[in-house]
């Protein structure tokens, strides 16, 4: 089903794939011969060219959600907001691609959205005006807030047990986490580093410190196709 039109020449690669074969007659359907309703009918006319794993090609981005909401990882991702930081939108991106339970943004409502790639219609995003009211949230569900910043008297992400379900506060670009954030979490890790630089990017942190989880705590992922 992939669309294997060869570009012309100046002509950029089409990402995804186009119209399904065979037209409206050949559309999934259910075993009773009703049309499939996961499939949205717009992109099964048209073809689908949105950043989306090959098993999710042609769906509707409700039942997408349903169907990750099936399997989303125990961890939230929460990320403080008081200057419109750009590095929001790439963890959004990231907490997608790892499937996270949710991400928080603490502080500004607003946030930049254009890192995200849409990916965070994918997402449960939810909304803190600031630290006490995310630590409040995660007090009553009864998951440990743990910040991720490489600030003095903290751990080292590497060999750190993370719990299964928690959540991973980060701070934002230049600034770090704030007094109120390194106030309310139980443990502050930093990430190893190497070279010369300071620190490394709030998102690339976002990035690594999901990671660790995933890697000490999720199996293999699900066949793409």
């Amino acid at each position: 089903m992939q669309d294997d039109r060869p570009p012309a020449p100046g002509e950029r690669e089409a990402v995804g794939v186009g119209p399904w074969p065979g037209g409206p007659d050949a559309w999934p359907r259910l075993p009773d011969g009703s049309p499939d309703p996961r499939y949205d009918p717009e992109l099964l006319a048209t073809g689908d060219r949105r950043n989306v794993v090959d098993r999710y090609r042609y769906w509707t981005v409700e039942a997408v959600v349903a169907d990750l909401d099936t399997r989303r990882h125990p961890f939230h991702v929460a990320i403080e907001n008081w200057a419109h930081d750009l590095n929001i939108g790439s963890a959004v991106r990231t907490a997608n691609a790892f499937n996270a339970a949710g991400v928080h943004v603490v502080g500004r409502r607003r946030w930049n959205r254009r890192g995200a790639m849409v990916t965070d219609r994918y997402l449960h995003v939810h909304h803190h005006a600031d630290v006490a009211a995310l630590a409040a949230w995660a007090s009553d569900a009864g998951l440990p807030l743990l910040g991720v910043d490489n600030l003095p008297g903290s751990v080292p992400l590497e060999g750190y047990p993370l719990p299964r379900a928690c959540v991973l506060l980060f701070g934002q670009e230049s600034t770090g986490l704030t007094d109120e954030a390194r106030a309310a979490v139980a443990d502050v890790l930093h990430i190893a580093q190497f070279g010369s630089t300071r620190s490394i990017n709030a998102g690339a942190a976002a990035a690594v410190a999901m990671h660790a989880w995933i890697v000490r705590h999720a199996g293999p992922p699900p066949s793409a196709g």
